[in-house]
């Protein structure tokens, strides 16, 4: 029997992380060395979104610059690990059965939400790894249940990863840096405290919070947290990881389930 997978969610930040010298970017290069070696990685990305839940199936899967306006050499970057097209069929099995009707999607490649942190976490790209969407418009308490449909790959070796950002509030950046505001502070130790504590409802209804505005304008950056707190709540509260901002305001956590 395969060793159970942990579950990990970890703020991916702004696509430059593969050349920035920040606490986070050290954080995902050591990461490997702190969890089992997985057969492959699902990976939950912030950037990809469609009305049923999508896993890009190529064996090849290529590499998406979904960004603009950065240096040339980030777009000379390509990430060339393999694909898990078996894993992928695995996964629609289980969303099936959950409700589901998946899509298997042998043309997407992968955005950088899920090639950046593979890229400095397995630098040699010899580690299998697919994607599968967030469901748009779709509320945390749905993505939370896609965490759960998928959560028997854990026991087959396959590592779920959610990737987004704890603190994403792209009009607050402080591209020079500078002090992080109360604001993105209290929402990251709110965010800490609940995950610890594995307080669902609290987490469910985060948009209550008086500061959840200014801290996640729009939901697509935390919404792999819940489909990862989905896949790992069973067995209690999240450790917390790693704990930076970048860019002022741009919380950069990193949590994980059964660790």
């Amino acid at each position: 029997m395969p060793e159970r997978m942990p579950v990990l969610f970890v703020s991916h930040g702004a696509p430059t992380l593969p050349f920035d010298d920040v606490p986070a970017r050290r954080f995902l290069i050591e990461l490997a060395r702190k969890v089992p070696r997985p057969k492959a990685v699902l990976c939950i990305s912030a950037h990809w979104e469609t009305a049923t839940p999508s896993l890009n199936a190529a064996k090849q899967p290529g590499t998406i610059h979904d960004f603009y306006g950065f240096p040339k050499a980030l777009y000379e970057l390509s990430y060339d690990a393999p694909g898990a097209p078996d894993v992928a069929a695995r996964a629609a099995e289980l969303l099936r059965a959950a409700g589901h009707g998946p899509h298997l999607d042998s043309e997407r490649g992968r955005d950088h939400g899920a090639w950046v942190p593979a890229m400095l976490a397995w630098p040699a790209g010899e580690m299998p790894l697919i994607q599968m969407s967030l469901l748009r418009g779709k509320s945390t308490r749905e993505h939370i249940a896609l965490g759960e449909a998928i959560a028997p790959l854990r026991d087959e070796g396959v590592l779920i990863l959610g990737s987004g950002g704890s603190v994403h509030n792209l009009r607050q950046v402080s591209w020079d840096g500078g002090r992080t505001p109360r604001w993105a502070t209290d929402f990251q130790d709110w965010l800490d405290t609940s995950l610890a504590s594995n307080d669902l409802g609290a987490l469910i209804d985060y948009r209550t919070l008086d500061f959840a505005a200014m801290a996640q304008p729009t939901e697509d950056h935390l919404m792999p947290l819940y489909v990862a707190l989905g896949a790992g709540h069973t067995d209690g509260g999240a450790t917390k990881l790693h704990g930076s901002f970048t860019f002022g305001s741009i919380g950069m956590a990193s949590y994980g389930w059964g660790m």
